[in-house]
Parts: structure tokens; C-alpha cells; sequence
């Protein structure tokens, strides 16, 4: 059975100033799959997701969405077309009460109906947030506020979920809570492009990976092939 490429990045070249961070990397998303990417700080990761939302805008090369040429396009365009960006950090609005936050992340939902029928599901997705409902933002801890930036971007009900780095600063348990949810999320017919300094979590939940080194890609394969590969092993799981 042949997978539908949702997401396709080809030949992409992305600048921070004078840095070239992106060296021409090309890589694909299938519809309904989690998708990795695992490197070292600087690798190129978040510029890779940053650049698909429309952040960044890439010197050469061209970004798909559904056969679609994005390149260009300014980012709430690309995130009513169906692709959510979940930041590094959070960036959770801290002084909103998490109700606050969920409305501000429907903003393009015009039916009350379909909103609340949204805010429905991320409860049951996240219980913790329903009990902290009129709470602000800002007194959640670190892993209250990394379940509010996820809903918020399901909030648009999108096609595509790009996650930053969900798991960085939480506590063992918190994190074995995250990565339970990004599944959820996935089973619920959601893609996902997922990027994550714990690269022996992100293994076990992905279905493929990609390995970047300063803005290039050096290797890809299935999740569980990755996770055997003992040069894989070695840089990026703690293997001595």
C-alpha cells in the first residue's frame, strides 16, 4: 500500500543571517505517521519546522502540503490550511487563563458549536486541563503548560502537528505522559513531524526518522532501524 505524502521538503536551504542551517535537505511525511527528526543542538531541526510553518523563509528549495507549493505563504495561511506548530518553549499566552489560551488557538473556528466540540476533546485528551480551566497559563507547571500548547494547536482541528522539543524540561514521568498523548493524538488521525532531544523516546513512538547533521540530512529509516543502528546509538541515545 502506498503511503499519501502529505509533507514534502525538497532541496530546502534556510539561512539565519548569514548562517546556512538548512544545506539542501529533502525528506517526506506520510499521511497518518510520526514522523522525527533526532540530531544535536544546531543539527537544523526546529529551522526545519519553523521553515514548513512559514517563520522562515527558505533561500532555495520548495515545501509541499498536499502536492502544494506553501513557499512563501505567511504563517496563519499555512495554519488554516492545516498545519499546526507547536514552539520550543511552549509560548503558552501566561497572564490567559488556559480557557483563554484554547479560544485564542480556534481563532479561525467561526461555528460555537465546532469550538466547544473542540475544547471538548482536548479535556479528554488532557484532564488535567479541564481542572485548571480558569487558571492562568503562567501558574501551570512545566508540563500543564506543554498539555495547553498542544491542545491550543489542535484547536484548528489540523491535518499536520509539528512538535518543538515537547518533552525539554520535564520531570521522567511527565514525559512518559507526553509522548502517551502524542500517540493518542496520532491514533486520532492526526500526522505528525516530530522533533525531540530525547531521541530514544522519540524511536518508540515514530514511525520513520530522519538524522540531521549541521543542516543536512545523513540518515533515514524506519524508527525501530534507527534505533538499532549503532552509529544512531552512539551520538544520539547515550551509548558509550
Amino acid at each position: 500500500m502506498s503511503m499519501q505524502t502529505v509533507l514534502e521538503l525538497e532541496n530546502l536551504h534556510t539561512y539565519y543571517g548569514h548562517i546556512h542551517a538548512l544545506k539542501g535537505i529533502s525528506m517526506t511525511v506520510g499521511r497518518g505517521e510520526i514522523v522525527t527528526l533526532i540530531g544535536t543542538n544546531g543539527a537544523g531541526k526546529s529551522t526545519t519546522l519553523r521553515t514548513i510553518s512559514g517563520v522562515l523563509k527558505p533561500k532555495r528549495g520548495t515545501v509541499r502540503y498536499q502536492g502544494k507549493d506553501i513557499n512563501g505563504m505567511r504563517v496563519h495561511d499555512i495554519a488554516a490550511m492545516g498545519i499546526s506548530h507547536v514552539p520550543e518553549g511552549r509560548r503558552i499566552f501566561p497572564l490567559l487563563t488556559v480557557l483563554e489560551n484554547l479560544e485564542l488557538g480556534g481563532w479561525n473556528v467561526k461555528d460555537r458549536a465546532v469550538a466547544k466540540q473542540r475544547m471538548e476533546r482536548a479535556f479528554e485528551l488532557f484532564p488535567r486541563l479541564k481542572e485548571r480551566v480558569n487558571q492562568k497559563g503562567g501558574t501551570l507547571s512545566g508540563g500543564e503548560q506543554q498539555m495547553l500548547a498542544i491542545a491550543r494547536a489542535l484547536m484548528t482541528d489540523p491535518d499536520v502537528l509539528l512538535l518543538d522539543e515537547p518533552s525539554m524540561g520535564l520531570a521522567p514521568v511527565l514525559v512518559e505522559a507526553i509522548f502517551d498523548i502524542i500517540t493518542e493524538i496520532n491514533k486520532l488521525g492526526k500526522t505528525i513531524l516530530l522533533v525531540e532531544q530525547n531521541a530514544l523516546m522519540a524511536l518508540e513512538v515514530a514511525h520513520r526518522g530522519y538524522v540531521l547533521q549541521t543542516g543536512e540530512i545523513v540518515l533515514s529509516d524506519s524508527a525501530k532501524a534507527l534505533a538499532a543502528d549503532e552509529s544512531v546509538r552512539k551520538a544520539y541515545l547515550g551509548e558509550a
